[in-house]
């Protein structure tokens, strides 16, 4: 029997090339315009100006990029575990769910510009507010995918379950909890998208560290190139958690492929 695994490496390499491309041509239209208007790079900086104050300021933006992305992993595996015992919670107590399930969305109306200056007060400039601003940004997104997978479940394979005397726990491992599987790594890509953004928006308020006081040094400094250069290394970070979120995603959900081809 061949081997997929090159024919779907070969596709993937397909199917991300035309984002390269549009990447690629963005940028060079944007160096293009630059040259040609003469516009002030007070004003708009050429990517080549911003690559070049990313390598001239490496050591900083670093030591800066550190905090940031430590303040993203410990903010969203709280918010990966809060959300993932919350639902569980909701799904074997239906009660609980109707009770506390609108203040969770409640929870997601609030202003973070309003917010985050007071958990900052609350709990000062150290990495706790950002940890829970990030939590609190994240975990709404995959605890509804959860919720909406295991309401997803065959009906009949519970029915199934229980009638060869499962309880509800096992009904719940053997079925609810693989059903809910795509939908949570659904919610997990959303999720992981706004946990750097969170951060940084944390720092920007109130930080010792960070990439968000980079920015704001920067903006106050009146240097775009250098406010860009953080802007893409925060691009970079998400990026490359929402493409291990994917392969996890691909290694976790191998069993369906798998048992599609048989």
């Amino acid at each position: 029997m061949q081997n997929p695994l090159p024919r779907r490496s070969g596709a993937g390499l397909t199917r991300g090339l035309p984002a390269v491309l549009s990447v690629v041509s963005a940028f060079a239209l944007w160096e293009l315009y630059v040259r040609i208007s003469g516009i002030s790079p007070l004003i708009l900086p050429a990517p080549s100006r911003v690559l070049e104050q990313m390598v001239l300021n490496r050591e900083v933006l670093w030591h800066n990029t550190v905090p940031t992305l430590q303040a993203t992993l410990a903010g969203f595996s709280l918010s990966l575990t809060v959300a993932f015992v919350l639902s569980i919670a909701l799904d074997f107590m239906p009660r609980l769910r109707r009770a506390l399930f609108p203040i969770f969305v409640v929870s997601q109306t609030l202003p973070l510009v309003a917010i985050a200056p007071l958990v900052v007060l609350w709990f000062g400039f150290d990495l706790t507010p950002k940890i829970l601003l990030v939590t609190l940004v994240t975990f709404f997104p995959m605890l509804v995918a959860l919720v909406d997978g295991y309401d997803s479940t065959d009906p009949e394979i519970e029915e199934l379950l229980r009638s060869m005397g499962a309880s509800k726990r096992v009904v719940f491992r053997r079925a609810r909890l693989p059903s809910a599987m795509p939908y949570f790594f659904a919610g997990l890509r959303i999720s992981i998208t706004y946990a750097v953004v969170a951060a940084i928006f944390a720092e920007y308020v109130g930080a010792r560290a960070g990439l968000g006081i980079v920015i704001l040094n920067a903006k106050n400094s009146f240097r775009p190139d250098l406010v860009l250069a953080a802007v893409v290394i925060s691009s970079v970070l998400t990026l490359a958690l929402f493409a291990i979120t994917a392969l996890l995603q691909r290694v976790a959900l191998r069993w369906r492929d798998a048992g599609g081809d048989q």
